[in-house]
């Protein structure tokens, strides 16, 4: 029985999009320090990324149907231009999408790095454990 490889590859890039998910939500939940989670949900923005970017894609390059970019390169396309188009280009939607969170993913880290950093200085500490005994 022989293995297809395509499909082989597939199964690898979920099962290890999903142990990158678990994990990062570990680091989110259990670690106590807030630099490590906020490298645990700069990791979980990546993952996420990853995934939609897997989600939108049409499946593996093969030598009959390769897989083309979403530009259309005639000008007045016909039917059957359309019609091959439609079954091998990529989705933009997701690679758009993923360029946007991107861009908002570093603006929250930005935001939470300098949360964190202004906690250190009034607290001393990153641990949140230590921090909820100060507030009082």
């Amino acid at each position: 029985m022989a293995i297809n490889i395509n499909s082989y590859l597939f199964t690898v890039l979920t099962l290890a999009i999903f142990m990158n998910l678990a994990i990062s939500l570990y680091g989110i939940f259990a670690r106590p320090s807030l630099i490590k989670k906020i490298i645990a949900l700069t990791i979980l923005a990546d993952t996420a990324n990853t995934l939609a970017i897997m989600v939108g894609y049409r499946g593996w390059p093969s030598p009959s149907q390769p897989v083309k970019p979403p530009v259309l390169t005639v000008l007045k396309p016909s039917r059957e231009v359309i019609k091959e188009f439609a079954s091998t280009s990529v989705d933009p939607l997701p690679q758009a999408l993923v360029l946007t969170a991107i861009v908002i993913g570093l603006a929250v880290t930005l935001f939470l790095v300098f949360l964190t950093l202004q906690i250190y200085r009034l607290y001393g500490t990153t641990d949140v454990r230590k921090v909820a005994k100060l507030r009082g």
